[in-house]
C-alpha cells in the first residue's frame, strides 16, 4: 500500500503520516493512536507498550488477525489443547455442529475442553493433532463425510507448495480443506476436483492451519472406471510394442 493510500484511509495528510513514520512526531495526538488502532486492529496499549519490531512473524500474524494481547484480554494465542490422565495430549474432534463456533472458540481452552477427544496409538507424540469432518466434493476422491486427521502448523513459512491442509478462516462459519500454497501476502487455495477454481485469501484472514496427516472414511473407494481400464490396456500394448522392437533389433 502506498503512503498516499494509507494516509487517505487513516484520514491524515501524507505529510503527517511521513512525519509519524520517520519519528519526527514524538508525541502523536490521541486521535492518531485511535486511527492507527482501528485500522490495524491493534490496541493502543500494544502500540505504546509493545516493541512490534521485536515480534516474530507468527505473533505478528496473530496481531494482524485481531488476536491482540490487550484487546483480547489474554496472552498472544498459543494452541489450546487437552491432555489425558497420563498427561498425554489428546486428539480433539470438531463435530459438524461445532463448526460454526470453532472460529470464535479455537483459542479458548474452555471451548476446546468441551470437544470430543480421543487418542490414536500411532500418532507422533511430539505433534498436536485434531480431527475435522469435511463436506462437499471439492477434494474428491476424498469424499464428503470423511474425517481428516491433521497436524497443527505453527510456522507457516515451512509449508511446501500444494500441501493439503485444513484452513481456519476468520469470519467464516466453516473451515476449508484445500491444497495450500504460501505466496508473498496471500495463500492460494486449490481443490483436487478441477471443476472448482483456485482462489486466494489474505494471510491476515487465516486463524489456524492444520496439515493433512491421514483420513478416515466409511465409504469404499470407487472401482476402476472404463477410462482407467482402457488406459491400462493401452499401456500394456505400448509395452508389448517396445519389447517387439527390441527383439527385432
Amino acid at each position: 500500500m502506498s503512503q498516499e493510500n494509507l494516509a487517505e484511509k487513516l484520514h491524515v495528510t501524507r505529510a503527517k503520516l511521513a512525519a509519524l513514520e520517520i519519528g519526527q512526531t514524538k508525541a502523536p495526538q490521541p486521535e492518531d493512536y485511535i486511527r492507527f488502532s482501528d485500522f490495524f486492529t491493534i490496541s493502543i496499549d500494544s502500540l505504546i507498550k509493545v516493541n512490534l519490531s521485536s515480534l516474530g512473524e507468527l505473533k505478528l500474524r496473530e496481531l494482524e488477525a485481531g488476536n491482540d494481547v490487550y484487546m483480547m484480554g489474554g496472552k498472544i494465542r498459543v494452541l489450546a489443547i487437552t491432555v489425558d490422565k497420563k498427561q498425554k495430549e489428546n486428539t480433539e474432534y470438531v463435530p459438524v455442529h461445532a463448526k460454526a463456533g470453532y472460529t470464535s472458540g479455537y483459542n479458548d481452552p474452555e471451548f476446546i475442553a468441551q470437544l470430543p477427544k480421543f487418542s490414536l496409538p500411532n500418532l507422533p507424540r511430539d505433534k498436536s493433532f485434531r480431527m475435522f469432518p469435511i463436506t462437499g466434493d471439492s477434494m474428491l476422491p476424498i469424499v464428503q463425510g470423511s474425517e481428516i486427521i491433521a497436524e497443527y502448523v505453527e510456522d507457516w513459512k515451512n509449508i511446501k507448495p500444494q500441501t493439503p491442509c485444513i484452513v481456519i478462516l476468520n469470519g467464516q462459519q466453516d473451515f476449508v480443506f484445500k491444497m495450500l500454497t504460501l505466496r508473498e501476502r496471500t495463500f492460494l487455495l486449490e481443490s483436487l476436483n478441477t471443476t472448482y477454481k483456485p482462489y486466494e485469501v489474505g494471510i491476515a484472514d487465516v486463524l489456524e492451519i492444520w496439515q493433512f496427516y491421514s483420513y478416515h472414511s466409511r465409504h469404499m473407494p470407487d472401482g476402476p472406471t472404463e477410462m482407467k481400464e482402457v488406459k491400462v490396456l493401452i499401456d500394456q500394448i505400448l509395452a508389448d510394442m517396445q519389447i517387439l522392437k527390441k527383439n527385432q533389433g
